[in-house]
């Protein structure tokens, strides 16, 4: 059942008696607004406000802090075609609050605020977004080749969980191999702490971790470092409760889809253009306004659309148009696996860049752990998938997928391997366990190194999630700051959601599910960044990879076309690289016991003509935490080390001739 989407004491509040009706003025062409709606500053001339309220008769503006005192002075809004109102308010600056008045007894937010200082309960904030001065202007962007992404949360990435702490570790990250953070939502949320999906102001970010100044300079800053800065956004629904934006129209949501978090979002029904054009021009405020480097778009399956030009092509066209000369990266979240995401707008496709590839996560889990239940029951975890995988992006590309009883995923065979987006690790897999805790603690540490080079090592673009990179100790589980009567509702739907992996089903485990609104549930997530240095093996198995994968040419290439694989044992395949002139690498993953290989009858471990092997890397090194790598090939015979990637380049054979 939907949650509600208006907080009803707000229904309640009346026209406060010292109110003042004062006129606003009209804006000439001159004076042109960047967005459709919210508040503008009008150099010399004050704020200009436009907001888009169709169930109401008339609307003002109240300034809450005009001229410095406390009394609220209200100003009419013109009313204009289709449902908008505007006017300008003189003598206004940056820093005012101000709430939009609906019909002369509500007193909400504005649906477009640029900052709700106090939550989004309380005013909105005018912000002159022109007032940060930018340092970036050399910046070139990002496009997808080569790039390593880092999915972080604000909030429980430092202890002080906000932009400003973060700006602390951006140079780490460079230098450990990261080239793009995604951002968890930042959108304005209710509560001191909650994942940012159930965001109410998707303009405004929100007030816990800093102003949006502070955001601007942590962007800044990470463009002085050599990192792109993506955002997560979500279009498909907005959070619970502190949602008002059926009180300026019932026409931003829809019955006549169904989401799993309340109602869908009118793309495409009476009255929508509005809807779709706060959206459009949301993605652009985004790269615009913050310099940003692209965006994530959550779970575009729910994003339901039947026209002609579904939503998401103008939201990726307006994006790019906002980003300029810069190029942006554009990935999205599809649990169906569609394809037409992947394809270009000009043969009928979305446009989008690169996609989530859950298929990779999936099979990846259950090798390591060998448990396939709730959505794993459609993976074995088995050499050739994870060499499919690797192969083809994908794994399910119009088979029949039990766990959902249907067909899942269309034809992507000819797609670039570096628009999968592969991970061991994410905010949603991390959580969907019973502790949250990291994917090294819940499997063989030989074997999480060796997965780890695989996944790092193929031509797919790689993901991390926040402290992957060190080993962190801390979990990640669900948290929101929800009141207690939603409280109770979310935790059932959490656990009801969890119980479709058998364990979950004892008494035992559900009584140590973390309580998602508990504020220690959310401190036990964020990061001790000084695992660093305590964790100092797993902090050069990541660096010295991602340097590997960015150095060798063969590996930095990222063809498919060079590479084919071979499964020659129960848990042992290969990768032979062709590169070319780029040169020939192999690579060999054992997941299970050491092995001795003979017979060895396949071709692709053989070396090119006049070459033997050479040991380029392991993950047994001592260096990482392993037991050490002796020489393994000896005359066309391979003794393979147990839980363990190797890595070989061929080497030319030194004869001598004698007369």
């Amino acid at each position: 059942m939907p949650f509600p989407l208006v907080n009803s004491k707000f229904n309640q509040m009346k026209r406060p008696s010292s109110a003042k009706q004062r006129k606003t003025e009209s804006i000439s062409e001159r004076d042109r607004r960047k967005l459709p709606i919210g508040a503008e500053i009008i150099p010399g001339r004050g704020v200009h406000f436009r907001v888009w309220a169709p169930r109401r008769e008339n609307v003002s503006v109240v300034v809450e802090n005009a001229g410095g005192k406390k009394a609220k002075k209200a100003y009419p809004l013109v009313a204009e075609k289709r449902g908008y109102f505007s006017g300008l308010v003189p003598d206004l600056n940056a820093g005012a609050l101000y709430r939009f008045q609906l019909n002369d007894d509500l007193f909400l937010p504005d649906p477009a605020s640029r900052f709700q200082p106090f939550g989004p309960d309380g005013p909105s904030q005018v912000v002159d977004p022109t007032e940060y001065q930018w340092n970036d202007q050399n910046w070139k962007g990002r496009d997808l080749m080569g790039q390593v992404f880092y999915e972080m949360h604000i909030g429980a990435f430092t202890k002080r969980g906000t932009w400003r702490a973060a700006v602390e570790h951006l140079q780490y990250l460079a230098e450990t191999g990261v080239t793009i953070l995604e951002v968890m939502p930042v959108h304005e949320f209710p509560g001191k702490f909650g994942w940012g999906y159930d965001g109410v102001n998707l303009y405004a970010p929100y007030h816990h971790y800093g102003t949006p100044n502070d955001f601007r300079s942590f962007v800044d800053k990470a463009h002085a470092a050599g990192l792109g800065v993506v955002l997560d956004v979500v279009y498909n629904h907005f959070g619970p409760v502190s949602n008002y934006l059926s009180e300026f129209s019932f026409d931003y949501f829809t019955d006549r889809y169904e989401t799993e978090w309340g109602y869908a979002i009118n793309f495409d029904g009476n009255n929508s253009l509005p809807v779709r054009e706060f959206y459009i021009e949301n993605a652009g405020y985004w790269i615009d306004e913050f310099h940003l480097d692209g965006l994530r778009l959550d779970a575009t399956q729910a994003i339901h659309d039947q026209s002609a030009k579904h939503i998401i092509v103008p939201i990726i066209q307006r994006a790019r148009a906002k980003a300029g000369r810069r190029s942006i990266v554009v990935v999205a979240e599809n649990e169906p696996q569609n394809f037409r995401l992947l394809k270009e707008i000009e043969r009928g496709g979305f446009g989008v860049d690169a996609v989530w590839n859950d298929d990779f996560h999936h099979s990846a889990i259950v090798a390591l752990t060998r448990q396939n239940e709730g959505y794993y029951a459609d993976y074995l975890g088995w050499p050739q998938e994870l060499i499919s995988a690797a192969k083809w992006g994908y794994l399910y590309q119009g088979q029949f997928y039990s766990w959902q009883n249907k067909c899942r995923g269309s034809p992507v065979l000819e797609v670039q391997p570096s628009r999968f987006i592969n991970f061991l690790q994410n905010h949603d897999q991390a959580a969907n366990t019973l502790r949250g805790e990291p994917i090294h603690l819940r499997a063989h540490p030989g074997k999480v190194r060796a997965l780890t080079a695989f996944f790092l090592l193929i031509p797919g673009t790689p993901l991390l999630f926040q402290g992957q990179e060190f080993h962190s100790s801390k979990p990640f589980v669900y948290f929101a700051d929800h009141k207690e009567s939603l409280a109770k509702i979310v935790r059932e739907g959490r656990m009801q959601f969890l119980k479709q992996f058998n364990s979950f089903r004892d008494p035992e485990a559900q009584a140590v599910l973390p309580e998602p609104s508990d504020p220690a549930t959310f401190n036990m997530c964020k990061l001790e960044h000084d695992e660093r240095r305590t964790n100092s093996a797993a902090t050069a198995l990541y660096r010295d990879l991602l340097w590997f994968r960015r150095m060798d040419p063969v590996f930095a290439a990222q063809r498919t076309d060079w590479m084919h694989g071979a499964v020659i044992g129960r848990d042992i395949f290969i990768l032979r690289f062709l590169g070319e002139d780029k040169g020939d690498r192999l690579i060999i993953v054992n997941l299970g016991i050491s092995r001795l290989i003979v017979p060895s009858p396949e071709p692709l471990l053989a070396p090119s003509a006049n070459t033997h092997w050479e040991l380029l890397w392991s993950s047994e090194s001592v260096k990482y935490g392993g037991s050490g790598t002796n020489s393994m090939e000896k005359e066309g015979r391979w003794s393979i080390p147990g839980n363990a990637t190797v890595v070989f380049a061929p080497k030319k054979v030194v004869r001598l001739y004698y007369a």
